[in-house]
């Protein structure tokens, strides 16, 4: 994992690929941790679910998630519980900020980076329009 500026939580420098690419260089487990991610979001009521794939496009990560919760409180469940999500299925420690306020909290696996927004705070600083080509968005519905 990379190293997070301190100011804004975000990774900066060089991001190590994958710790379990295969030796023939085609690696699923962004996809499989972006799934998991999703299924957390979804299991825990997060609003709006985006999902960005960076492949090609950052060293940041393979993929980008942003999400709503309806209140500091739900932000903060929300993401406490990805994160032992991804601790208990794949053995990922990952870097959370913001969780103390939970207007913003940022989760960071690696692979897959992150964002928990009450619904305010992402309108102020809509991450989708930077990083979506053309403003597209992938809205996922609950199932």
């Amino acid at each position: 994992m990379s190293h997070s500026d301190p100011t804004t939580g975000l990774p900066v420098g060089p991001r190590a690929r994958s710790r379990s690419a295969g030796t023939d260089g085609n690696d699923d487990t962004s996809d499989r941790i972006l799934a998991t991610v999703v299924a957390s979001l979804e299991d825990d009521k997060a609003e709006e679910v985006v999902s960005i794939d960076l492949r090609g496009r950052s060293e940041i990560a393979d993929h980008m998630v942003i999400c709503s919760g309806r209140s500091s409180r739900q932000v903060a469940a929300i993401s406490e519980k990805l994160a032992q999500r991804l601790k208990d299925e794949f053995d990922i420690v990952a870097r959370m900020e913001g969780k103390e306020t939970g207007d913003w909290v940022l989760i960071d696996s690696g692979d897959v980076v992150v964002h928990v927004f009450r619904p305010e705070v992402r309108e102020f600083y809509q991450l989708e329009k930077m990083w979506l080509p053309g403003g597209h968005m992938e809205l996922r519905e609950p199932e």
